[in-house]
């Protein structure tokens, strides 16, 4: 008896080895990179209007006493910038997006698919748990980095560059576009005044992409039913996952995204130390609720702009895995 209990109990563990090999053999961090870089141009496309929104809510400048504030909310804000601008102007700083977002994108889902190699499933139906899957998200927070910083930078500063034509109402601009900020910044300040932020980016990021893609993957699996494979799931479960991620997410770094903002699109000899002056300056001023400027905005858009980013991504790796 006690030798066919030892025999089950090794094929047992045998199996559930098998299981977890097996999901690691699934991961494949090229393949997510790509599939992420088809993500993060479809999060673009949907998500860059509200983004514009967010930052010029967040980056406007406190109104004088008796005066009000150049936008009351987020869709006085849609108007006025449309009424005034025109509905392109929505889009200012996209050029650098397309161009950042999709390695950015890249660079976050090949950290994420890295934070899962190097781990074991710990169930044994070969599939991570919540603490495994922020930890792998944890990692995204620090590989996009590299890109996401400056193209942040150049972003605010765009944003925040028609925001303060509108408040002073001259015609005169400082950037032409994303390609000539990058170039103005880095002849100023090198590539130390490119990545300007990058400290508090992380700080956001890590909380941020560890929910992002915990949520996602968490509810992929809830929603998952027993005929639909992780390889052929439908595409409302792809966007409703993909969207609740973007919400809770951004609920989690919105006050280090309000910080980075200001910082970012302040001149590079304002806040001598970093995203503690401005914490410091926003909280004196403005009080913490000022920590969720912008709020609206960007859960107007995250709920969208994500969803579009994983159906993109799930498209794209179908793609990937029917060519090899």
């Amino acid at each position: 008896m006690s030798k066919n209990s030892s025999t089950t109990d090794q094929k047992m563990k045998t199996k559930s080895t098998e299981q977890s090999e097996s999901g690691k053999k699934k991961i494949d961090p090229i393949k997510n990179f790509f599939a992420g870089g088809a993500g993060g141009a479809c999060l673009v496309i949907i998500g860059h209007p509200p983004d514009t929104i967010k930052v010029r809510l967040q980056t406007m400048p406190r109104p004088k006493k008796g005066e009000k504030p150049i936008y009351t909310g987020v869709f006085d804000c849609v108007k006025k910038s449309v009424k005034n601008e025109g509905f392109l102007s929505l889009y200012r700083g996209v050029g650098s997006m397309f161009v950042g977002v999709t390695p950015t994108s890249a660079l976050s889902f090949f950290g994420n698919s890295i934070g899962k190699k190097i781990q074991t499933p710990s169930r044994d139906d070969g599939d991570y748990s919540l603490p495994q899957l922020f930890l792998a998200g944890s990692v995204a927070g620090i590989t996009n980095t590299i890109a996401l910083t400056p193209v942040e930078r150049v972003k605010c500063l765009l944003q925040a560059q028609e925001a303060a034509k509108l408040n002073k109402n001259v015609s005169s601009t400082e950037y032409n576009g994303s390609f000539d900020c990058a170039r103005r910044l880095y002849k100023k300040g090198g590539i130390q005044n490119l990545y300007r932020g990058a400290g508090i980016t992380i700080i956001r990021g890590i909380p941020q992409w560890g929910v992002y893609f915990c949520t996602y993957d968490g509810l992929m699996r809830v929603l998952r039913s027993e005929k639909n494979s992780k390889e052929n799931i439908s595409a409302w479960r792809t966007i409703l996952a993909g969207g609740t991620a973007g919400l809770f997410s951004w609920l989690i770094g919105m006050p280090a995204d309000v910080v980075k903002s200001r910082l970012q699109s302040a001149p590079s000899d304002k806040y001598p130390n970093g995203a503690r002056d401005v914490f410091r300056e926003l909280i004196k001023k403005e009080g913490f609720g000022a920590l969720y400027k912008g709020t609206a905005a960007i859960l107007i858009r995250a709920f969208p702009a994500n969803a579009a980013c994983f159906l993109g991504y799930e498209v794209a790796m179908k793609g990937l895995n029917y060519l090899y």
